[in-house]
């Protein structure tokens, strides 16, 4: 069958454009973390390791965000405007456990950020809804945040994982707006509005503080 040469164009026009808009995902290697390959790490050590099945990475933060510094690990040539990351974390149900990614990162500074806080997960009371924080640091620290803006950037985990288990965390980034889900839930734990005064296409990253934590099945897929 011979197809006439408009025809033939518009055909390819149109194969080009969905071929553009089509969502590409990267998986990048958190094994190789340990020995900086592909990776940049700030104010956090790296250990490759196994754990219950799963080949991943140990972070440990030399920080703690109260003195304003906390652990990024960086991957090289990995970024976007907007995009979707999801990873397995494992924490501890007992503090300090604090884990997560970062995204939008100009420096280990100036950044946003999504993390959790295993030993909230089911630990009653108002502890319960600190379970999973956004931050988008310098202005918008954990701590300013819940003073001036209380209950609007952290929030409850549905559907408790066991604060010692890997849980996996799906986090959807768009222009104005962050949502989060964790495991299987259909509905996001949080909705936030962004706070970022400057988003650009910058890298993303895990997020460590004061502790240290477990990461593994790292995917970005990056949508602007």
């Amino acid at each position: 069958m011979r197809i006439s040469t408009g025809v033939f164009v518009v055909l390819l026009a149109v194969w080009m454009s969905q071929s553009y808009g089509q969502e590409k995902a990267i998986s990048p290697d958190l094994a190789k973390i340990a020995d900086r390959k592909g990776w940049s790490l700030h104010n956090a050590t790296a250990e490759a390791v196994e754990v219950e099945g799963k080949s991943g990475v140990l972070l440990k933060a030399n920080a703690d965000s109260i003195t304003g510094v906390a652990g990024l690990v960086l991957a090289d040539a990995v970024e976007f405007t907007e995009g979707v990351i999801e990873i397995d974390l494992k924490g501890k149900s007992v503090r300090p456990s604090f884990l997560g990614v970062a995204f939008n990162v100009a420096d280990e500074k100036t950044f946003e950020a999504v993390y959790f806080r295993p030993f909230n997960f089911n630990a009653g009371g108002e502890f319960t809804s600190r379970a999973v924080q956004y931050i988008a640091w310098p202005e918008h620290i954990w701590n300013e945040l819940r003073k001036n803006q209380p209950g609007k950037f952290e929030g409850p985990v549905n559907s408790v994982p066991d604060p010692d288990k890997w849980f996996h965390a799906r986090i959807e980034i768009e222009t104005k707006q962050v949502r989060v889900y964790v495991n299987e839930a259909k509905e996001p734990c949080l909705v936030v509005n962004r706070l970022a005064q400057d988003v650009k296409s910058r890298p993303v990253g895990l997020f460590v503080d004061s502790g240290d934590g477990l990461y593994a099945g790292l995917k970005v897929t990056k949508t602007k």
